[in-house]
């Protein structure tokens, strides 16, 4: 099973999920910091969909690749940003 979760239910997610999955690799792929509201419009999915799939692609499974974080503005606001760094290997 490549995804988990309480409602995951392969036959009718597992589409969905890679395609998705692929559209957040697509656009993070060139090293740009984004915040998860500019992941979801670009890739036209959910900011919580975003932050999941940003999980997955740390995972052996979907590349082992590094996602960096760090605040953009003022901390105290809560906003961050995102990069994805490639795994080479």
């Amino acid at each position: 099973m490549l995804y988990a979760g309480a409602d995951y239910s392969p036959s009718k997610d597992n589409k969905r999920l890679t395609t998705q999955l692929n559209r957040i690799y697509e656009c993070m792929k060139d090293g740009k910091w984004r915040t998860l509201s500019e992941i979801a419009y670009i890739t036209d999915a959910p900011e919580s969909s975003v932050s999941a799939q940003l999980r997955n692609l740390r995972k052996e499974r979907f590349g082992g690749h590094t996602v960096e974080r760090k605040s953009r503005g003022q901390r105290e606001k809560g906003l961050f940003e995102y990069q994805l760094i490639l795994n080479n290997t």
